[in-house]
C-alpha cells in the first residue's frame, strides 16, 4: 500500500513540476517582448520568480525524492528502462537549470535571447516528458 501512495504523490509532484516547466518559458516569450524597466517587465519578473521558487523548484525536489524512493522500493536500479529514464531526467534537470539561469538574467535586465528562442525552449520539456512517460509505463527494455 505504501508504494501506491508514494506513486500517487510522485505523479502529483511531476504534474506540478511539468506545469511550471511548460508555463515558465511562455512567460519568457512575452517577457522578451516587454521593454526593460517597464511595468509589464517588472510584473513578469515577479510572476517568474514566484512560479520558479514557489511551485517549480519544490515540485521538482518532491518528484526526485519520491521517484528515487519508488526506485528503491521497486528495486528498479538494474533495469535498462530506468537507466534511460534517469538520462532523460538529467536532461530535464539541465533545462530546469537553464530556466532558472534565464530567470536571473531577466531579473537583472540582462536577457540576451529572443522570444523565438524561448518558443523553441518551451518544447524541450515536452519532448523529454514524452520519453520519460513511455519508459516508465511501457518499460520497453
Amino acid at each position: 500500500m505504501l508504494y501506491q501512495w508514494l506513486l500517487a504523490l510522485h505523479i502529483i509532484a511531476v504534474i506540478a513540476w511539468m506545469a511550471g516547466m511548460l508555463y515558465l518559458p511562455r512567460l519568457y516569450v512575452y517577457h522578451a517582448r516587454a521593454a526593460k524597466g517597464s511595468e509589464l517587465s517588472e510584473t513578469f519578473k515577479v510572476m517568474e520568480r514566484r512560479l520558479l521558487r514557489g511551485i517549480v523548484n519544490p515540485a521538482m525536489l518532491a518528484a526526485w525524492a519520491l521517484g528515487l524512493t519508488l526506485a528503491w522500493q521497486g528495486d528498479h536500479w538494474r533495469e535498462g528502462w530506468f537507466h534511460a529514464k534517469l538520462a532523460l531526467l538529467l536532461g530535464m534537470q539541465l533545462i530546469h537549470a537553464a530556466y532558472a539561469r534565464w530567470r536571473r538574467a531577466f531579473a537583472n535586465d540582462a536577457n540576451t535571447h529572443s522570444d523565438r528562442f524561448y518558443r523553441w525552449m518551451n518544447e524541450v520539456p515536452t519532448v523529454l516528458l514524452i520519453g520519460i512517460v513511455i519508459l516508465a509505463v511501457v518499460k520497453p527494455f
